[in-house]
């Protein structure tokens, strides 16, 4: 059995046996192609300092791709193209001890403008990785499924609705 999905049955046993429905969040996998190889963007957690992707909770009048987006924007001062359709989503726990349970809907987000300053710079690091690095860096295997779906997709031609989302 999978990593990923043994990590996933123990997420849902937990969850089970505390009664407590995970708080919904939308994150972003924020990518762009070079030289024809797909790279991501990660960010460091401030609680932690873990390598993640960009996530938050909904927000009134934002629909969970316009959060990604935002988030995005926000946490690792990119902005780019956000599809609106998630590509999977994970489950996991929120906060230095793990008691909040989260479900998060991950958006894959074509990065076209890096920005040199944005409003979490002073509290996170950025970094563009291959795929080889992201799956050394991300400590949460499921994130590194979401990177390799991303990275599968980038590869094809067809590519998905997607918005235009700028700050």
């Amino acid at each position: 059995m999978a990593l990923t999905q043994r990590l996933g049955q123990w997420i849902d046993m937990r969850l089970g046996r505390n009664g407590i429905e995970p708080a919904l969040q939308a994150g972003a996998v924020p990518y762009t192609i070079v030289r024809g190889t797909p790279v991501f963007l990660l960010i460091t957690s401030r609680g932690t300092g873990r390598w993640i992707f960009p996530k938050g909770a909904p927000m009134k009048g934002y629909e969970l791709w316009q959060v990604a987006a935002r988030e995005a924007f926000e946490e690792a001062g990119v902005e780019g193209e956000v599809e609106t359709t998630p590509i999977g989503h994970y489950r996991g726990f929120k906060g230095s001890l793990r008691s909040a349970p989260i479900e998060v809907q991950m958006f894959p987000l074509r990065v076209v403008r890096q920005l040199e300053d944005w409003p979490e710079k002073e509290s996170r690091h950025r970094h563009w990785v291959i795929l080889a690095e992201a799956r050394r860096l991300l400590s949460d295997p499921q994130l590194v499924d979401m990177a390799s779906l991303v990275y599968k997709r980038a590869l094809q031609s067809a590519q998905p609705a997607k918005a235009a989302i700028t700050a």
